[in-house]
Protein backbone atom coordinates (compact mmCIF):
# COMPACT_ATOMS: atom_id res chain seq x y z
CA UNK A 1 0.00 0.00 0.00
CA UNK A 2 1.43 3.37 -0.97
CA UNK A 3 1.80 5.81 1.91
CA UNK A 4 0.69 9.42 1.69
CA UNK A 5 3.30 12.15 1.64
CA UNK A 6 2.92 15.91 1.71
CA UNK A 7 3.23 18.00 -1.44
CA UNK A 8 4.42 21.49 -2.32
CA UNK A 9 1.15 23.42 -2.19
CA UNK A 10 2.93 26.74 -2.73
CA UNK A 11 4.09 25.50 -6.15
CA UNK A 12 0.55 24.46 -7.04
CA UNK A 13 -0.87 27.79 -5.97
CA UNK A 14 1.64 29.60 -8.16
CA UNK A 15 0.73 27.32 -11.08
CA UNK A 16 -2.96 28.05 -10.57
CA UNK A 17 -2.34 31.81 -10.49
CA UNK A 18 -0.28 31.65 -13.68
CA UNK A 19 -2.99 29.64 -15.43
CA UNK A 20 -5.57 32.18 -14.31
CA UNK A 21 -3.47 35.03 -15.68
CA UNK A 22 -2.82 33.42 -19.04
CA UNK A 23 -6.14 31.72 -19.76
CA UNK A 24 -9.07 33.79 -21.08
CA UNK A 25 -12.07 34.03 -18.78
CA UNK A 26 -14.52 31.19 -19.27
CA UNK A 27 -18.25 31.40 -19.80
CA UNK A 28 -18.97 29.19 -16.78
CA UNK A 29 -18.24 29.74 -13.11
CA UNK A 30 -18.41 26.39 -11.31
CA UNK A 31 -17.27 25.92 -7.74
CA UNK A 32 -15.63 22.73 -6.44
CA UNK A 33 -16.48 21.53 -2.93
CA UNK A 34 -13.64 19.18 -2.02
CA UNK A 35 -13.63 17.01 1.10
CA UNK A 36 -10.10 16.83 2.56
CA UNK A 37 -9.94 13.69 4.68
CA UNK A 38 -6.52 14.15 6.29
CA UNK A 39 -7.04 17.79 7.32
CA UNK A 40 -10.75 17.34 8.16
CA UNK A 41 -12.02 20.26 6.16
CA UNK A 42 -13.70 21.34 2.95
CA UNK A 43 -11.91 23.31 0.22
CA UNK A 44 -14.23 25.64 -1.69
CA UNK A 45 -12.60 26.41 -5.05
CA UNK A 46 -13.55 28.90 -7.76
CA UNK A 47 -12.78 27.03 -10.99
CA UNK A 48 -13.09 30.16 -13.11
CA UNK A 49 -10.17 31.80 -11.28
CA UNK A 50 -8.62 28.44 -10.27
CA UNK A 51 -8.15 29.47 -6.62
CA UNK A 52 -9.39 28.26 -3.25
CA UNK A 53 -11.73 30.88 -1.84
CA UNK A 54 -12.62 29.28 1.48
CA UNK A 55 -11.57 26.45 3.80
CA UNK A 56 -14.27 25.13 6.16
CA UNK A 57 -13.71 22.80 9.12
CA UNK A 58 -15.48 19.43 8.75
CA UNK A 59 -14.59 17.24 11.74
CA UNK A 60 -14.23 13.47 11.42
CA UNK A 61 -12.17 13.04 8.24
CA UNK A 62 -14.81 13.70 5.56
CA UNK A 63 -14.85 11.61 2.37
CA UNK A 64 -18.32 11.53 0.81
CA UNK A 65 -19.63 14.69 -0.85
CA UNK A 66 -22.83 15.54 -2.72
CA UNK A 67 -23.70 18.99 -4.02
CA UNK A 68 -27.36 19.75 -4.59
CA UNK A 69 -27.67 23.05 -6.49
CA UNK A 70 -31.46 22.71 -6.70
CA UNK A 71 -31.59 22.70 -2.90
CA UNK A 72 -28.74 25.22 -2.52
CA UNK A 73 -27.05 22.63 -0.32
CA UNK A 74 -23.81 20.68 0.10
CA UNK A 75 -23.80 17.38 2.00
CA UNK A 76 -20.69 15.77 3.51
CA UNK A 77 -20.11 12.42 5.23
CA UNK A 78 -17.35 11.94 7.81
CA UNK A 79 -16.62 8.20 8.29
CA UNK A 80 -14.48 8.74 11.39
CA UNK A 81 -17.18 10.56 13.37
CA UNK A 82 -20.09 8.97 11.43
CA UNK A 83 -21.67 12.39 10.87
CA UNK A 84 -23.74 13.60 7.90
CA UNK A 85 -23.72 17.39 7.56
CA UNK A 86 -25.69 19.79 5.38
CA UNK A 87 -24.18 23.13 4.40
CA UNK A 88 -25.68 25.97 2.42
CA UNK A 89 -24.42 27.46 -0.85
CA UNK A 90 -22.19 29.32 -0.30
CA UNK A 91 -20.94 26.98 2.41
CA UNK A 92 -20.30 28.22 5.94
CA UNK A 93 -21.31 26.72 9.27
CA UNK A 94 -23.35 23.52 8.90
CA UNK A 95 -27.09 24.10 8.69
CA UNK A 96 -27.85 20.65 10.10
CA UNK A 97 -25.97 17.52 11.12
CA UNK A 98 -26.83 13.99 12.10
CA UNK A 99 -24.76 11.15 13.55
CA UNK A 100 -25.41 7.80 11.88
CA UNK A 101 -24.62 4.24 12.91
CA UNK A 102 -22.31 1.79 11.17
CA UNK A 103 -19.80 3.01 8.60
CA UNK A 104 -21.28 5.85 6.53
CA UNK A 105 -19.11 6.72 3.52
CA UNK A 106 -20.90 7.60 0.25
CA UNK A 107 -23.68 10.14 -0.30
CA UNK A 108 -26.03 11.12 -3.12
CA UNK A 109 -29.01 13.47 -3.32
CA UNK A 110 -32.41 13.13 -4.96
CA UNK A 111 -33.18 16.84 -5.34
CA UNK A 112 -36.62 16.30 -6.88
CA UNK A 113 -37.90 14.31 -3.92
CA UNK A 114 -35.85 16.01 -1.19
CA UNK A 115 -34.02 12.85 -0.13
CA UNK A 116 -30.40 12.05 0.72
CA UNK A 117 -28.88 8.58 0.43
CA UNK A 118 -25.92 7.50 2.59
CA UNK A 119 -24.18 4.13 2.18
CA UNK A 120 -23.25 2.15 5.30
CA UNK A 121 -20.05 0.21 4.55
CA UNK A 122 -20.26 -2.01 7.65
CA UNK A 123 -23.93 -2.98 7.61
CA UNK A 124 -24.73 -3.52 3.89
CA UNK A 125 -27.41 -0.87 3.77
CA UNK A 126 -28.32 2.61 2.59
CA UNK A 127 -29.95 5.23 4.79
CA UNK A 128 -32.73 7.22 3.09
CA UNK A 129 -32.77 10.60 4.83
CA UNK A 130 -34.93 13.72 4.55
CA UNK A 131 -32.85 16.49 2.98
CA UNK A 132 -34.24 19.21 5.26
CA UNK A 133 -34.46 17.62 8.73
CA UNK A 134 -31.93 14.77 8.16
CA UNK A 135 -34.45 12.36 9.69
CA UNK A 136 -34.25 8.73 8.55
CA UNK A 137 -37.12 7.85 6.23
CA UNK A 138 -36.17 4.30 5.31
CA UNK A 139 -33.28 1.82 5.19
CA UNK A 140 -32.43 -0.18 2.04
CA UNK A 141 -30.53 -3.49 2.00
CA UNK A 142 -27.55 -3.82 -0.34
CA UNK A 143 -24.71 -6.24 -0.95
CA UNK A 144 -21.64 -6.30 1.29
CA UNK A 145 -19.62 -3.08 1.77
CA UNK A 146 -21.59 -0.53 -0.28
CA UNK A 147 -19.45 2.49 -1.18
CA UNK A 148 -20.45 4.73 -4.09
CA UNK A 149 -24.01 5.88 -4.76
CA UNK A 150 -25.55 7.49 -7.84
CA UNK A 151 -28.92 8.70 -9.05
CA UNK A 152 -29.73 8.46 -12.77
CA UNK A 153 -30.13 11.74 -14.72
CA UNK A 154 -33.87 11.13 -15.18
CA UNK A 155 -34.32 10.39 -11.48
CA UNK A 156 -35.64 6.86 -12.08
CA UNK A 157 -32.80 4.79 -10.65
CA UNK A 158 -30.63 4.68 -7.53
CA UNK A 159 -27.50 2.53 -7.69
CA UNK A 160 -24.94 1.37 -5.14
CA UNK A 161 -21.49 -0.15 -5.66
CA UNK A 162 -21.36 -3.17 -3.34
CA UNK A 163 -17.61 -3.66 -3.20
CA UNK A 164 -17.22 -6.95 -1.33
CA UNK A 165 -20.14 -8.55 -3.21
CA UNK A 166 -18.65 -7.65 -6.64
CA UNK A 167 -22.00 -6.23 -7.67
CA UNK A 168 -24.17 -3.17 -8.07
CA UNK A 169 -27.63 -2.90 -6.54
CA UNK A 170 -30.23 -0.98 -8.56
CA UNK A 171 -33.35 0.45 -6.90
CA UNK A 172 -36.44 2.17 -8.27
CA UNK A 173 -35.78 5.71 -6.99
CA UNK A 174 -39.49 6.51 -6.65
CA UNK A 175 -40.65 3.43 -4.74
CA UNK A 176 -37.21 2.49 -3.31
CA UNK A 177 -37.79 -1.15 -4.24
CA UNK A 178 -34.87 -3.31 -5.33
CA UNK A 179 -34.95 -4.04 -9.07
CA UNK A 180 -31.62 -5.74 -9.82
CA UNK A 181 -28.43 -7.05 -8.27
CA UNK A 182 -25.86 -7.23 -11.09
CA UNK A 183 -22.44 -8.89 -10.95
CA UNK A 184 -19.78 -6.51 -12.31
CA UNK A 185 -15.98 -6.51 -12.07
CA UNK A 186 -13.99 -7.17 -8.91
CA UNK A 187 -14.51 -4.79 -5.97
CA UNK A 188 -16.53 -1.93 -7.50
CA UNK A 189 -16.15 1.31 -5.56
CA UNK A 190 -17.37 4.34 -7.50
CA UNK A 191 -20.60 4.20 -9.50
CA UNK A 192 -21.95 6.73 -12.02
CA UNK A 193 -24.71 7.11 -14.61
CA UNK A 194 -23.76 8.44 -18.04
CA UNK A 195 -25.92 11.17 -19.63
CA UNK A 196 -27.80 8.55 -21.70
CA UNK A 197 -28.74 6.58 -18.58
CA UNK A 198 -26.24 3.73 -18.61
CA UNK A 199 -24.77 2.72 -15.24
CA UNK A 200 -20.99 2.39 -14.85
CA UNK A 201 -18.96 0.93 -11.98
CA UNK A 202 -15.23 1.47 -11.37
CA UNK A 203 -13.91 -2.00 -10.52
CA UNK A 204 -10.85 -1.54 -8.31
CA UNK A 205 -9.88 -5.22 -8.22
CA UNK A 206 -10.13 -6.06 -11.94
CA UNK A 207 -8.93 -2.77 -13.48
CA UNK A 208 -12.14 -2.38 -15.46
CA UNK A 209 -15.20 -0.21 -15.78
CA UNK A 210 -18.43 -2.19 -16.20
CA UNK A 211 -21.40 -0.80 -18.16
CA UNK A 212 -24.89 -1.92 -17.10
CA UNK A 213 -28.39 -1.29 -18.48
CA UNK A 214 -30.38 -0.32 -15.35
CA UNK A 215 -33.71 -1.22 -16.95
CA UNK A 216 -32.89 -4.85 -17.78
CA UNK A 217 -29.99 -5.35 -15.38
CA UNK A 218 -27.87 -6.64 -18.27
CA UNK A 219 -24.11 -6.12 -18.40
CA UNK A 220 -23.30 -4.27 -21.64
CA UNK A 221 -19.53 -4.63 -21.58
CA UNK A 222 -16.30 -3.57 -19.94
CA UNK A 223 -13.73 -0.82 -20.53
CA UNK A 224 -10.11 -1.49 -19.61
CA UNK A 225 -8.35 0.93 -17.23
CA UNK A 226 -4.98 1.34 -15.58
CA UNK A 227 -4.32 0.19 -12.02
CA UNK A 228 -7.02 0.57 -9.35
CA UNK A 229 -9.85 2.57 -10.98
CA UNK A 230 -11.78 4.53 -8.36
CA UNK A 231 -14.53 6.69 -9.88
CA UNK A 232 -15.99 7.68 -13.27
CA UNK A 233 -17.30 10.88 -14.89
CA UNK A 234 -18.62 11.68 -18.39
CA UNK A 235 -18.20 14.51 -20.91
CA UNK A 236 -17.97 14.96 -24.68
CA UNK A 237 -19.22 11.42 -25.33
CA UNK A 238 -16.42 9.89 -23.29
CA UNK A 239 -15.92 8.28 -19.91
CA UNK A 240 -13.09 9.41 -17.62
CA UNK A 241 -11.92 7.13 -14.79
CA UNK A 242 -9.34 7.88 -12.09
CA UNK A 243 -6.57 5.30 -11.64
CA UNK A 244 -5.28 5.49 -8.07
CA UNK A 245 -2.06 3.52 -8.53
CA UNK A 246 -1.20 4.91 -11.97
CA UNK A 247 -1.56 8.66 -11.26
CA UNK A 248 -3.72 8.97 -14.33
CA UNK A 249 -7.18 9.14 -15.87
CA UNK A 250 -8.21 6.57 -18.47
CA UNK A 251 -10.51 7.88 -21.21
CA UNK A 252 -12.88 5.58 -23.11
CA UNK A 253 -15.67 5.97 -25.64
CA UNK A 254 -18.93 6.06 -23.68
CA UNK A 255 -20.79 4.03 -26.30
CA UNK A 256 -18.30 1.46 -27.62
CA UNK A 257 -16.18 1.36 -24.43
CA UNK A 258 -13.03 1.45 -26.59
CA UNK A 259 -9.92 3.07 -25.08
CA UNK A 260 -9.30 6.66 -26.20
CA UNK A 261 -6.41 8.07 -24.14
CA UNK A 262 -4.58 8.15 -20.82
CA UNK A 263 -4.05 11.52 -19.11
CA UNK A 264 -1.46 12.05 -16.38
CA UNK A 265 -2.76 13.67 -13.19
CA UNK A 266 -1.44 14.34 -9.70
CA UNK A 267 -0.60 11.53 -7.31
CA UNK A 268 -3.31 9.03 -6.28
CA UNK A 269 -6.34 10.48 -8.09
CA UNK A 270 -9.70 9.61 -6.56
CA UNK A 271 -12.78 11.82 -6.89
CA UNK A 272 -13.75 13.01 -10.37
CA UNK A 273 -16.60 15.17 -11.67
CA UNK A 274 -17.77 17.11 -14.73
CA UNK A 275 -18.32 20.87 -14.89
CA UNK A 276 -21.85 22.12 -15.42
CA UNK A 277 -21.20 23.00 -19.07
CA UNK A 278 -19.35 19.73 -19.74
CA UNK A 279 -16.16 21.49 -20.84
CA UNK A 280 -14.01 20.39 -17.92
CA UNK A 281 -13.20 17.25 -15.97
CA UNK A 282 -11.89 17.88 -12.45
CA UNK A 283 -9.87 15.29 -10.50
CA UNK A 284 -8.97 15.25 -6.79
CA UNK A 285 -5.44 13.96 -6.11
CA UNK A 286 -5.18 12.54 -2.59
CA UNK A 287 -1.38 12.40 -2.37
CA UNK A 288 -0.70 15.67 -4.22
CA UNK A 289 -3.22 17.74 -2.24
CA UNK A 290 -4.50 19.18 -5.48
CA UNK A 291 -7.12 19.25 -8.20
CA UNK A 292 -6.20 18.53 -11.82
CA UNK A 293 -8.40 20.33 -14.36
CA UNK A 294 -8.75 18.69 -17.80
CA UNK A 295 -10.28 20.09 -20.97
CA UNK A 296 -12.82 17.41 -21.93
CA UNK A 297 -12.50 18.06 -25.67
CA UNK A 298 -8.74 18.37 -26.17
CA UNK A 299 -7.96 15.99 -23.26
CA UNK A 300 -5.23 18.38 -22.13
CA UNK A 301 -4.50 19.36 -18.53
CA UNK A 302 -5.26 23.07 -18.24
CA UNK A 303 -4.63 23.70 -14.55
CA UNK A 304 -3.74 22.38 -11.13
CA UNK A 305 -5.08 23.88 -7.90
CA UNK A 306 -3.99 23.37 -4.30
CA UNK A 307 -6.47 21.94 -1.75
CA UNK A 308 -6.36 20.85 1.87
CA UNK A 309 -4.59 17.67 2.98
CA UNK A 310 -5.89 14.43 1.50
CA UNK A 311 -8.64 15.50 -0.95
CA UNK A 312 -11.10 12.66 -1.58
CA UNK A 313 -14.12 14.40 -3.18
CA UNK A 314 -15.93 11.06 -3.29
CA UNK A 315 -19.18 11.86 -5.08
CA UNK A 316 -20.60 14.83 -6.94
CA UNK A 317 -18.56 17.91 -5.98
CA UNK A 318 -18.96 20.50 -8.77
CA UNK A 319 -21.81 23.02 -8.81
CA UNK A 320 -22.61 26.46 -10.24
CA UNK A 321 -21.09 29.37 -8.35
CA UNK A 322 -23.20 30.46 -5.33
CA UNK A 323 -24.50 33.54 -7.15
CA UNK A 324 -25.85 31.28 -9.90
CA UNK A 325 -27.72 28.94 -7.52
CA UNK A 326 -31.44 29.60 -7.13
CA UNK A 327 -33.02 29.73 -3.68
CA UNK A 328 -34.41 26.32 -2.66
CA UNK A 329 -38.20 26.33 -2.86
CA UNK A 330 -38.58 23.52 -0.32
CA UNK A 331 -36.89 25.61 2.40
CA UNK A 332 -38.46 29.00 1.73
Amino acid sequence: MRSKRSSANSRLLLAAVLVGLTTPGSAFADYAYVTNQSSSDLSVIDLDRMVEVERISVPGQPAGIAVAPGLAAVFTVSPDSKVLRRYGMPAGAPVAERRLEGGPIGVAVDERRGRVFVSDWYSARVFVIAADSLATLKVLSTGSAPAGLALSPDGKWLATADRDANQVSIFDAETLTLRHRVTVGSRPFGVTFSPNGRLFSADVGSNTVTAVDPVSGRVLGHAETRERPYAVAFASGRGFVTNQYDDSVSVFDAQSLAAVAVINTGEYPEGIDTSTDGRQIVVANWFSNSLTVIDSNSLKVIGEIATGDGPRAFGRFLAPAPGDVAAPSMWR
